[in-house]
C-alpha cells in the first residue's frame, strides 16, 4: 500500500502543479499566466534598456541584478513545467518547451560570451502563450459573414502586427550583436528601428550594415518585407470570401505531453492518447 499511496500523492501534487502552470481556464492558471506575461515583458524591457549606453552607465548594476532575477525565475519555472507533466521529454522537445529553454540559456552563455546575453529578447516569443489566455485561437481559423469576417480579420491583423514586432525585436538585437556600435547600431532600439525601416522596404539609409553577415541578414529581411506587405490584404480578403466555420478548440493542455489544440469535446489527447 505504501508505494500506491506514494504514487497517489505524486499524481496529486503533479496534477495541481499542472493545473496552475498549464491550464488557463482556472483562476489560478490564468493568474499564473498573466503574472508570467508581465515578467516576460519586464525582462525584455530590461535587456533593451541595458543596451542603451546612457541608461547602462547609470542603472547598469540594477539591470544586471534584474537580468539574473528573471533568469533564475524562468529557470525555476522551466523545471516546474518539466515536473508537472507525465512526459518531460515530450514537453522539452515541443515548440514552447524549446522556447522556454531558450529564454534562460542566453544569460548563462553571457558568462562565457558577454554579448550573448542580449539574445534574451528571445523571451518575447513566450508571449505567444497569450493566445491560450485570451482564447484567441478560437478565432484564427473562423470565417463568417461580412461583419463576423471583419471582426475575425481584426484579430488576425493583431496577430500579424505582433508577429512583425517579434521579428523586428529579434532581428534588431541580432544586428546589434553582429554590427556593434562602430557601424551605427548603438543600441537594441536602434537595431529595431533599422529592422522596421528595412522590413517595411522604406530604407532611409541612415543606418546600414557593414559586415558581410549583417548585409546577408539585411538582404533576407528585405525579401521578407515584400511578402509581409501583402499579408493584411490577404487576411481580410480570405475572411470575407469564406463563410464556413471550424470546430472550436479548447485551451486545455495534456497532462502527459503538455500539447494543446484539442477539440472542446475531446476526452483524450490527439497527440499522445492520454486521458484529458
Amino acid at each position: 500500500m505504501a508505494p500506491l499511496y506514494k504514487n497517489s500523492l505524486k499524481r496529486g501534487w503533479q496534477a495541481k502543479l499542472h493545473e496552475i502552470i498549464f491550464e488557463a481556464d482556472t483562476p489560478t492558471g490564468k493568474a499564473f499566466d498573466i503574472l508570467l506575461m508581465i515578467c516576460i515583458m519586464l525582462s525584455v524591457f530590461a535587456v533593451m534598456l541595458e543596451s542603451v549606453t546612457a541608461v547602462r552607465d547609470i542603472y547598469g548594476r540594477h539591470l544586471f541584478l534584474a537580468e539574473w532575477f528573471f533568469t533564475i525565475l524562468f529557470s525555476a519555472e522551466y523545471i516546474l513545467r518539466l515536473l508537472s507533466v507525465g512526459r518531460p521529454l515530450k514537453y522539452a522537445t515541443s515548440f514552447f518547451g524549446v522556447v522556454d529553454l531558450l529564454a534562460v540559456i542566453p544569460t548563462y552563455i553571457g558568462l562565457l560570451f558577454p554579448a550573448g546575453h542580449y539574445l534574451m529578447v528571445i523571451r518575447i516569443l513566450r508571449v505567444l502563450r497569450v493566445f491560450r489566455i485570451l482564447k484567441l485561437a478560437n478565432y484564427l481559423g473562423e470565417a463568417r459573414l461580412l461583419v463576423d469576417a471583419l471582426k475575425a480579420s481584426r484579430t488576425k491583423i493583431t496577430v500579424f502586427i505582433f508577429t512583425v514586432m517579434t521579428i523586428v525585436v529579434i532581428v534588431g538585437s541580432i544586428m546589434y550583436v553582429i554590427e556593434g556600435e562602430e557601424n551605427g547600431f548603438t543600441s537594441i532600439p536602434r537595431g529595431i528601428y533599422w529592422a522596421i525601416v528595412t522590413l517595411t522596404t522604406v530604407g532611409y539609409g541612415d543606418v546600414s550594415p557593414k559586415t558581410n553577415t549583417g548585409q546577408t541578414i539585411a538582404s533576407l529581411v528585405m525579401i521578407m518585407g515584400y511578402a509581409i506587405i501583402a499579408v493584411p490584404t490577404g487576411i481580410v480578403t480570405a475572411e470575407i470570401s469564406q463563410q464556413s466555420t471550424k470546430l472550436k478548440v479548447s485551451t486545455q493542455a495534456c497532462p502527459q505531453c503538455s500539447l494543446e489544440g484539442h477539440d472542446r469535446n475531446a476526452a483524450h489527447c490527439k497527440w499522445c492518447g492520454a486521458k484529458l
